[in-house]
């Protein structure tokens, strides 16, 4: 069975970029901008509130259809405003918590994260994916998890020099081009920020939620807050918000300390009108465990911690019962 590397795919990358710089030289730049204001010259004494509506119809007809992804019930981002508030983490553990509550679902990890892909480390998986009969990749498998991500294309030090048009084709063969089965959930770890790849992710698939995490600090929640805006704008239900590294308790000890700020996540859910799905503790079991790429929930399956990722699954799986409703 053939091997779907990174030379291979730079250079379906290169292929389908330089088709979409041709196709943006023909007819499909008339209708830009310049169009719509020929149209308000010609059109002055025609009713503001008409013409607000004659815009948002024409920039609706260019932005692309919703297309499922192929055996995939349900897409669950996971995203933070700001990068190292351990928003992977959180996903791999969601991802792990789901099944862990329900055996019977079958739970899919994929990586949007280009640059700095997380998920091989996290999940302990290395090598490049296969092909099948057809030519989609076929996800590498830990934990009962199939997983796709950059990370299984490149070594595991080597910079991704990429501009966004091959950053976004890229993204469209991980979501397009791979064999995922039969998921109940598939849990997409999205890189910080609220760039091109949250909007791309946004407007080419159906999701079906979104989880923010953040820490308490004051600095992490103004980021949490955009991207939970962002997703609010994109018509993407906001599951709520998780509070990460919400409180560390000493091991010998037991005194506990909020070392990021008390409640700020929590705060900012009221605030926002969205759901709190609860809080994940700062404890050195959680950092080994993943550094290990044992994450805790099945390393440690009977520790507080890992009780308070399936705490978060719970919350979320009941979130999208009630979106779904």
């Amino acid at each position: 069975m053939a091997q779907f590397t990174y030379s291979r795919l730079s250079h379906l990358l290169r292929i389908s970029v330089n088709k979409h710089s041709v196709l943006r030289t023909g007819t499909e730049i008339k209708p830009g901008p310049a169009c719509c204001v020929q149209f308000a010259r010609c059109h002055r004494s025609v009713d503001s509130k008409m013409l607000q509506e004659r815009q948002k119809q024409q920039m609706a007809k260019g932005l692309p259809k919703q297309k499922p992804i192929t055996g995939v019930k349900q897409v669950i981002v996971v995203a933070s405003g700001k990068g190292g508030v351990g928003k992977s983490t959180t996903a791999v553990n969601l991802a792990l918590g789901l099944m862990a509550n329900d055996p019977l679902k079958s739970v899919g990890l994929l990586d949007a994260d280009v640059y700095g892909p997380s998920i091989p480390k996290l999940m302990n998986l290395k090598g490049n994916p296969e092909l099948s009969d057809n030519n989609l990749m076929i996800p590498l498998t830990n934990y009962g998890v199939p997983c796709m991500s950059m990370g299984f294309l490149v070594d595991e030090v080597a910079p991704i020099v990429w501009r966004g048009l091959m950053v976004m084709s890229a993204l469209e063969k991980l979501l397009r081009q791979v064999h995922w089965g039969s998921l109940d959930y598939l849990v997409v770890d999205m890189p910080p920020g609220t760039g091109d790849v949250q909007l791309s992710i946004s407007q080419n698939i159906p999701v079906s939620g979104a989880v923010i995490v953040s820490t308490p600090q004051d600095i992490a929640l103004l980021d949490a807050r955009r991207g939970a805006e962002m997703f609010k704008k994109v018509n993407v239900p906001v599951l709520g918000l998780v509070q990460n590294m919400s409180v560390f308790q000493c091991p010998k000890c037991n005194h506990q300390t909020h070392i990021f700020g008390s409640d700020g996540a929590r705060q900012l859910a009221d605030t926002l009108g969205v759901n709190f799905l609860g809080d994940i503790p700062l404890h050195l079991n959680i950092r080994e465990m993943s550094d290990r790429g044992t994450p805790v929930v099945v390393s440690s399956p009977d520790s507080p911690e890992a009780e308070a990722y399936r705490k978060v699954a719970s919350a979320v799986v009941q979130r999208l019962e009630e979106v779904n409703t």
